[in-house]
């Protein structure tokens, strides 16, 4: 009984400590960041994968991704502004969605933070296992390094940064990962119309702009989501519901439960 009795109480939604969670935030970021870049980057396997990758979108006629390259990469203004959009958009929307659910929906902060971290974790065994090099990084593959080509600052994919970052951690993508994430909280969570379509929007633009920049193909992104309905699983199993189902606020002790976690002080019939 003492056990089931500890389990609720690490399972029940508490109000985030500001500091705690940047503390976290900042440590699981550098931890990722630091197992990403030690997994060995086996060059040859990874080239290997991209071209087995790369005919087996053949097969199922689905190949479009150098199309799509150079085509954007035709009109300067746009495709540096992808450069860009990968660059940082990824942090500061996460980011910005991590605060948001703190200040607005404390109650599921908690639960909704587990799915990203457990969906990131999941993404670190894919990039052992399955060494995977970008489309740009293909030796005759005809893709254009749009970094590269128009030295675009803040990437640490190409360039001068190049060898700060694994080159060959492409599979899963978690700029699809990350970005559904986000859309999906939003889309749950947000009660403005506007915001639900840009909740919408954002992974199918993230989708264009990893293409369109070679940075991956479009199967990368159906290992981000793979990893992020993995990170929903183990969110789901350990607060017993999604994320969103849990109330929006932390219930006080001594306030009965209601419909949003504020407490429901509703008169209760009297007895006969």
């Amino acid at each position: 009984m003492r056990t089931s009795f500890s389990l609720r109480s690490l399972r029940a939604p508490r109000r985030p400590r500001l500091w705690f969670e940047i503390l976290l935030i900042a440590v699981s970021y550098w931890l990722y960041s630091l197992v990403r870049n030690a997994v060995p980057e086996q060059k040859a396997a990874a080239l290997r994968n991209a071209d087995w990758i790369w005919s087996l979108e053949h097969t199922v006629g689905l190949a479009f991704e150098e199309s799509v390259n150079r085509a954007v990469n035709s009109v300067t203004w746009l495709i540096v502004s992808m450069n860009y959009y990968y660059a940082t958009l990824h942090f500061v929307v996460t980011i910005g969605v991590l605060i948001w659910l703190f200040r607005r929906h404390p109650g599921r902060y908690a639960a909704t933070r587990l799915v990203l971290f457990a969906t990131t974790a999941v993404a670190l065994l894919g990039y052992y296992v399955f060494p995977l090099a970008p489309p740009r990084l293909m030796t005759g593959g005809g893709f254009i390094d749009t970094v590269l080509l128009h030295q675009t600052w803040g990437s640490m994919a190409s360039g001068n940064f190049k060898h700060m970052s694994n080159q060959y951690a492409a599979m899963p993508s978690m700029h699809i990962g990350w970005s559904l994430w986000c859309g999906l909280t939003i889309c749950a969570l947000a009660s403005a119309p506007w915001a639900r379509i840009l909740g919408v929007l954002y992974p199918v633009a993230t989708l264009v702009v990893i293409v369109a920049t070679a940075n991956h193909f479009w199967l990368d992104a159906v290992g981000g989501a793979a990893c992020l309905a993995f990170g929903a699983a183990i969110s789901c199993a350990w607060y017993g519901t999604l994320p969103h189902r849990l109330p929006k606020q932390v219930r006080r002790p001594g306030t009965a439960p209601g419909g949003d976690g504020t407490g429901d002080r509703r008169t209760q019939p009297a007895a006969p």
